[in-house]
């Protein structure tokens, strides 16, 4: 074994193409003084780049014939894109000057078909990394989001998280990770994010209807997450990074490797976290709110003059308390009944085709979700049958063995098996026109093994067609695009007519088209407008339409609605943004109409002690936004003072309130980052105040919510050691312990409040 694993790495190394021709060369220098930087050169189509020597100059070789866009960054200088066009056996020079800026460099915006900076982009698009999300303390994903302003979270403790965007969440809102789209049952209440933030680059989210780009369920936006980039040609890149929490006693463990030759890139990264029960405000642990996660991710990816292709695979192992009550308090990290133990298989395969002045792009995923989940009424049914059995006197050894053996079948168990395909033409650019045509869809199955069903056993089948075009003037971008769907629903029958849980066959079709038009507006120097107008369309989701059964979670009998339409919205997003050297300041607003929209009601009738509720369709609109401000005085770089606040109504038509609708929040953060030195590396600290208001907007069947603060803070630094970097950090999140209950709390209705006081740190060792 390690014979082959030394083969593979000098295979690796040891490819080069001494037949590239292609290249791109310059220099990168100040505008003010005209010093050389060793500044950052990437071709985000290509995923290829460099670093610029001491002296200012680089080069970029084994570069296909095409059009692309060049960014060059550099911290404390504005970044700069610029198109490049590279024809067959040419070298081209492209020297850049950089002005200096105390404004964040900009980063290439992948979730948007043009590959643009968000400067240059005609949809406004967050984009925040990875490492910035959890440095303020957040235990996974799923939380980390929620510092992202317009995004939240509906959360059942601490292991499981749901993104809501402006609102909407569950199947309103669309997961991309590793190129494809996530499918993991997520229209129930109890199912995560399922991602892993090791191996996670950045997280890049569109607040409104992308259906343009991605069809059903990115109605409400997408959370697009970028993996790992790759080493740059001929590096070889290696680290180790430990987590621990306090309150939950928790801690993970990544490591990863990068090697990359002139052509073929590797990469792979494994890791493991543990948690016990969090403790509250009020010092109680919430019982079974303990989890555990197994994760493995790698890539290969090839690259010549003609073609482009990567293979990521990534395997994701949950093992997740469902909390209920606060029970006997232990810091033990064994699992209680009820709990969910969920794998996760994503193998992504990407490839570029390159041709003179046009691009193909062909996109193929394959996923397995299997879900287990053991319930505590399961568990003592299986006791009670063994005791009567034994009272009969009725049961040999045989049986009991079987029965034994029952006792740890889960009670509910699905397998989900999706094929993604996408398949985009780049077309020639036709003056300032650039376009972009393909194809995109999906077919999937749904399987069920326990004896327990929430949705039948189906068959899914997506299919839509769109263009989209970018027209680019000097003060004025416009981009519009069409698109057509079609979705198939087949699900079989199963259990018995006219009892409960009957889930009668189902064969449905919901089509839709869709348009999107958008502009960005350089009003002046340094004031920019966007306006964007777009439609998306959600068609129901399995649950809605078969349901029916009781929902232990919530106490309810759900039958599901055969009939019901698409939900099919209109958004009209506004934006401003002005930025010099002193502050920066945004507003967004919005406003959606949903026609149809699905929501679930009870009737006069009862079903085991429990109110029957139905799927209804009903018109409805959201609206509000988010406001911030950013202020970095020159000459003073090194401060920070940043505030964001936003906003969210929802109501149906009948003047109710919609559920699950965030509180408004208030953020401010003051935040110094230090010059670099001989061996400190970005030397940081902050401290932020969030008051969420109130939640007295509620749902008929929703409790209103009070307010509350939370104080954080935290310093980090990367020492440098010769040929390693150390990263400490040190986070502590609410920092006064203070006792409050999040508006989007599953365990809001037990009065269980969120997680108390955490002291986090981290140690990062990088090779």
């Amino acid at each position: 074994m390690k014979l082959y694993t030394c083969l593979l790495l000098v295979f690796i190394m040891g490819i080069t193409t001494a037949s590239a021709q292609n290249i791109i060369q310059g220099s990168v220098t100040t505008e003010e003084t005209n010093q050389p930087l060793p500044a950052t050169i990437y071709l985000p189509q290509l995923e290829k780049g460099t670093v610029a020597t001491l002296d200012g100059n680089y080069e970029i070789t084994n570069v296909p014939s095409g059009n692309y866009t060049v960014v060059f960054s550099y911290l404390g200088y504005a970044t700069v894109s610029k198109k490049i066009q590279v024809s067959e056996n040419t070298s081209v020079t492209e020297n850049i000057q950089l002005t200096e800026s105390a404004v964040e460099m900009e980063e290439v915006i992948i979730s948007t078909p043009f590959h643009k900076l968000q400067g240059d982009n005609v949809m406004k698009v967050e984009r925040v990394s990875v490492k910035e999300l959890l440095s303020k303390g957040s235990v996974t994903l799923a939380e980390g989001i929620t510092n992202i302003p317009g995004v939240e979270s509906i959360s059942t403790g601490t292991g499981i998280g749901k993104p809501v965007i402006r609102g909407l969440s569950s199947n309103r809102v669309l997961t991309y990770t590793q190129g494809v789209r996530l499918e993991n049952q997520q229209f129930g209440d109890e199912h995560g994010l399922g991602i892993n933030s090791a191996g996670v680059e950045s997280v890049e989210v569109i607040k409104g209807p992308a259906s343009l780009l991605y069809g059903s369920d990115a109605l409400g936006g997408v959370l697009y997450i970028n993996p790992e980039r790759f080493a740059q040609s001929n590096e070889l890149h290696a680290d180790i990074q430990g987590n621990y929490f306090s309150n939950t006693l928790g801690s993970s463990t990544n490591a990863g490797v990068q090697l990359s030759g002139e052509k073929l890139k590797f990469l792979a990264r494994g890791g493991y976290s543990t948690y016990s029960d969090y403790e509250t405000g009020n010092g109680e642990r919430v019982t079974n709110s303990r989890f555990n996660e197994t994760d493995f991710k790698t890539g290969i990816q090839f690259q010549d003059k003609k073609v482009k292709s990567t293979i990521r695979y990534n395997y994701n192992r949950s093992n997740i308390g469902i909390p209920e009550t606060i029970e006997e308090q232990t810091t033990s990290k064994e699992l209680e009944l009820p709990f969910q133990e969920i794998d996760n298989h994503i193998i992504s395969w990407e490839n570029s085709f390159f041709f003179n002045n046009s691009s193909l792009d062909v996109k193929l995923g394959y996923q397995h979700n299997d879900r287990r989940e053991f319930e505590d009424h399961h568990h003592h049914e299986e006791e009670h049958e063994d005791e009567h059995e034994e009272e009969e006197d009725h049961e040999d050894e045989e049986d009991h063995a079987e029965e034994e053996h029952s006792e740890d079948e889960p009670a509910l168990h699905m397998k989900l098996n999706t094929i993604n395909y996408e398949v985009k033409y780049n077309l020639p650019q036709l003056g300032n026109f650039e376009t972009i045509a393909g194809v995109q869809g999906l077919y999937q199955t749904n399987e069920n093994f326990g004896e327990e069903l929430l949705i039948p056993d189906a068959t899914t089948f997506d299919i839509g067609v769109f263009a989209t075009t970018h027209y680019h003037l000097e003060k004025i971008d416009l981009q519009a695009g069409l698109r057509f769907d079609r979705r198939t629903i087949e699900s079989d029958a199963a259990g018995v007519p006219s009892e409960e849980g009957y889930f009668a066959a189902l064969d449905r079709d919901f089509n839709s088209f869709n348009a999107a038009i958008g502009a960005k507006v350089n009003l002046a120097e340094n004031l920019v407008a966007r306006v964007n107008v777009a439609s998306g369309f959600r068609a129901p989701n399995l649950a809605e339409l078969t349901s029916n059964g009781s929902h232990n979670g919530a106490n309810r009998y759900e039958v599901g609605n055969p009939n019901l339409t698409n939900e099919q919205n209109l958004q009209t997003d506004i934006s401003l943004e002005f930025a010099n050297e002193h502050f920066e300041i945004f507003a967004n607003g919005f406003y959606n109409s949903v026609n149809d929209y699905i929501f679930i009601s009870p009737t006069d009738q009862i079903i085991d002690d429990d109110i029957v509720y139905t799927y209804v369709q009903s018109d409805a609109k959201l609206y509000g936004g988010e406001f911030g401000l950013h202020i970095h005085p020159h000459p003073l770089d090194w401060l920070h003072i940043e505030s964001t606040f936003e906003t969210v109504t929802g109501k149906l038509n009948s003047d109710e309130y919609l559920p699950l609708i965030p509180a408004n929040t208030l953020r401010n953060t003051l935040r110094v980052e230090f010059e670099e030195s001989k061996f400190f590396n970005k030397p940081s600290a902050f401290v932020t105040l969030q008051n969420t208001f109130d939640q007295n907007n509620v749902s008929t069947f929703e409790t209103e919510t009070d307010g509350y603060n939370l104080v954080s803070l935290g310093a980090s630094n990367v020492f440098k050691l010769k040929t390693v970097d150390l990263q400490l950090q040190l986070s502590v999140t609410n920092l006064l312990n203070e006792e409050y209950t999040s508006h989007l709390s599953r365990l809001k209705p037990d009065s269980i409040f969120n997680i108390g006081r955490s002291i986090n740190g981290t140690v990062k060792i990088s090779l």
